[in-house]
């Protein structure tokens, strides 16, 4: 069993909330860890957006395991480490939630679980370059509200023998799979970044959740990074919203749109 020590309380706080968000939207969530270079990564898909989300935390460089194990120390940062993690497995989301130790900014990790298809499937660890035309933050939040206001007068407006789950996806559909501003981003990121707390305003010393590449090693923390702005980054048919605490991926189609919006569950949260 490995336990992680995070850099400090906060840090273990916010990637509490991050799975409780989770787990809200799927109790038997799964999630794939990704642990060294001084970084914890957390990858999750919450079922209701059909987007990778991501949120990352400072390990304070140090873990302890049990004896015989002959894993890495998580927390370590050695020569010869970079692009290479220490702990890599998919968990239960409830499991590892139970094993914070907020107080003590401790994370036990569970028993390895048989993950679903998305967990062998990740963003690139490296070679993100910013993408320009994503809409200010307060933008974002606007159009997510616009749109759940639409989809629920549209849904108002169907006439009792046409209120079914099929016609209402093809009306979230339509809705959710809007672009964001002069990009390729769907309106179902920020959705999604909103309702997993990305968006909240940023606090003093927050953690920047979506600037580390998923995956990508880092040097052992010492003060707290300053929040960065919203960005919108791509890489290897990948587009990431970065936010300040924590970052929303999907697959992109190519310049003609995006792919995997089909058979989708779409209803707003």
């Amino acid at each position: 069993m490995t336990v992680l020590h995070l850099a400090d309380a906060g840090e273990a706080a916010d990637l509490a909330a991050f799975l409780a968000r989770l787990i809200h939207y799927d109790k038997a969530a799964a999630v794939r860890l990704q642990a060294g270079g001084g970084v914890l990564a957390v990858f999750g898909r919450p079922p209701s957006f059909e987007v990778l989300a991501i949120r990352t935390a400072r390990l304070a460089g140090k873990s302890s395991r049990e004896a015989g194990s002959s894993t890495p120390d998580a927390g370590s940062s050695t020569p010869g480490d970079a692009g290479h993690t220490a702990v890599d497995a998919t968990v239960s989301a409830g499991e590892l939630l139970e094993g914070i130790e907020e107080s003590a900014g401790v994370v036990t990790v569970p028993a390895a679980v048989t993950g679903p298809p998305w967990t062998g499937l990740l963003p690139p660890r490296g070679g993100w370059q910013r993408v320009p035309g994503l809409p200010a933050p307060e933008a974002l939040v606007r159009a997510v509200s616009g749109a759940v206001a639409e989809f629920r007068a549209r849904d108002e407006a169907l006439p009792p023998q046409h209120r079914t789950r099929s016609e209402r996806d093809r009306i979230g559909r339509e809705i959710w799979s809007r672009t964001l501003g002069d990009t390729h981003l769907p309106l179902r990121a920020a959705h999604a970044a909103q309702s997993l707390g990305f968006l909240r305003p940023v606090r003093a010393g927050a953690l920047v959740g979506g600037g580390t590449s998923p995956g990508a090693a880092a040097p052992a923390p010492a003060p707290a990074p300053q929040p960065q702005p919203l960005s919108l980054l791509s890489a290897g048919g990948w587009l990431r919203l970065s936010t300040p605490y924590g970052s929303i991926a999907v697959r992109t189609g190519g310049p003609e749109g995006l792919t995997g919006l089909s058979g989708l569950t779409v209803t707003p949260a």
